[in-house]
């Protein structure tokens, strides 16, 4: 997992709150209805608090694109709208499955801290 976000004082307790893997986050957007890459950065925004640069969001839509999970739409004005694929919804659920199984592990062991 790549962070977005450096934290440079480890007392402020807010800034480490932030979840950041990039393909997910932008997965999870479209998961909403396509969109184009200012609006991504604006909805993961909202979604979870981390706002991702346009270098590192645009890293992930290609990416995500070559593997097949998501696919640009015809050009809207001068915005590229995107949309995740039967793919890319199967390979979201499979990752928010697992994040739910880590959640519930690392919640119950925090009776111990």
């Amino acid at each position: 997992m790549r962070s977005t976000q450096h934290v440079v004082d480890s007392r402020k307790e807010a800034d480490l709150g932030h979840y950041s893997d990039p393909p997910l986050l932008v997965l999870a957007s479209l998961a909403g209805g396509p969109k184009h890459g200012h609006a991504m950065i604006e909805d993961i925004a909202g979604l979870c608090g981390t706002r991702l640069g346009p270098g590192t969001l645009y890293g992930a839509i290609t990416r995500l694109e070559a593997q097949g999970l998501i696919e640009a739409l015809a050009p809207q004005e001068r915005r590229r709208p995107y949309r995740i694929t039967a793919a890319g919804g199967r390979v979201l659920r499979a990752q928010l499955a697992t994040l739910r199984q880590f959640v519930s592990a690392g919640t119950k062991r925090l009776k111990f801290v």
